[in-house]
């Protein structure tokens, strides 16, 4: 028979891994109904197990009516607990699973829509010759992903700000440009320093305010431009597409305009000034430190920095 898993607490009642997996799932959905499904068990057999976890615990976790399930105050408290107690079991499973010489398993990673395409999605076929017992789920994203809340192996993200409970690994570096399409610069000419960009139709791909004002340094010299534009997009794709139609100059990542600046389509300006966005000049490879830690994530990161280093 094979032994029920057991987190060790300070309670006279075992909580068993079931239990908290019930809980959580429970918190998630705030539905037993859709916990069951998702568990792939009766109603009964969860409403017993968070029923046995509150008699652990000694506290009621949720609040419940005929129509509806809410957490307690105790519950909202817990729920953190159980969801790191939960990580930590899957953390020591899957790394005793990594001792195993080949690696084995799922890797789920998230990155930018624009970067995974035309970057990332190039290179895991080489990865995944290289390791046959892996499996990778990758999910384009430009929105942030709650990673533990959304299981998220590795999320590879323009960042340069730690978050105090996740671990943080520079991977490449992405080059930020200017450019405009030469029928454009025909009419309107080429900036030759950033301060000429004023009164210019300007466009990226940030979306907030603060990026009408673009920084650029050179050297020891630094300029901040206000810009306007009559198209914002939240996709480097569409900006590129408006570039390339002349509807003005855009700030761009690199990877998005190399084939039509090898080919001509789009001219590069203001080469010996460098954008400066809060977002910095890299993509980094950001996760919990339990998920940093397991063997087959550690050989991706390592992989994706070689290849892209």
């Amino acid at each position: 028979m094979e032994w029920e898993r057991i987190v060790s607490v300070p309670w006279t009642m075992p909580i068993s891994t079931d239990m908290l997996e019930a809980f959580v799932r429970v918190a998630d959905h705030l539905s037993v109904s859709a916990a069951a499904n998702e568990l792939g068990v009766g109603k009964g057999v969860v409403s017993k197990r968070v029923a046995q976890l509150e008699r652990a615990v000694k506290a009621t976790l949720f609040s419940r009516s005929t129509r509806r399930v809410a957490l307690t105050s105790a519950g909202e408290i817990y729920l953190d607990f159980a969801r790191n107690a939960l990580g930590a079991v899957q953390s020591a499973d899957e790394q005793l699973l990594s001792l195993r010489a080949t690696l084995s398993g799922r890797i789920r990673v998230t990155a930018p829509i624009s970067w995974g395409q035309r970057v990332l999605a190039k290179l895991l076929p080489d990865f995944l010759a290289a390791h046959p017992g892996i499996e990778i789920e990758l999910l384009l994203e430009d929105r942030i992903m709650d990673i533990a809340y959304e299981r998220v192996d590795l999320a590879l993200r323009f960042t340069s700000s730690l978050a105090h409970d996740l671990v943080l690994v520079p991977v490449a570096r992405v080059d930020l440009i200017v450019i405009a399409s030469p029928a454009y610069l025909a009419t309107a000419g080429s900036p030759l320093e950033p301060r000429d960009l004023e009164g210019r139709p300007c466009m990226c791909y940030w979306r907030e305010m603060s990026d009408e004002v673009w920084t650029f340094t050179s050297g020891d010299r630094s300029q901040n431009v206000r810009v306007r534009s009559r198209f914002r997009a939240n996709n480097p794709e569409a900006v590129a597409d408006a570039a390339l139609a002349g509807l003005g100059i855009a700030l761009l990542p690199a990877y998005v305009c190399e084939p039509d600046l090898t080919e001509g389509r789009l001219v590069r300006l203001l080469e010996p000034w460098t954008p400066v966005t809060k977002f910095g000049n890299q993509i980094t490879a950001v996760a919990t430190p339990d998920r940093m830690r397991i063997l087959r994530n550690q050989a991706l990161l390592d992989f994706l920095k070689e290849r892209l280093g």
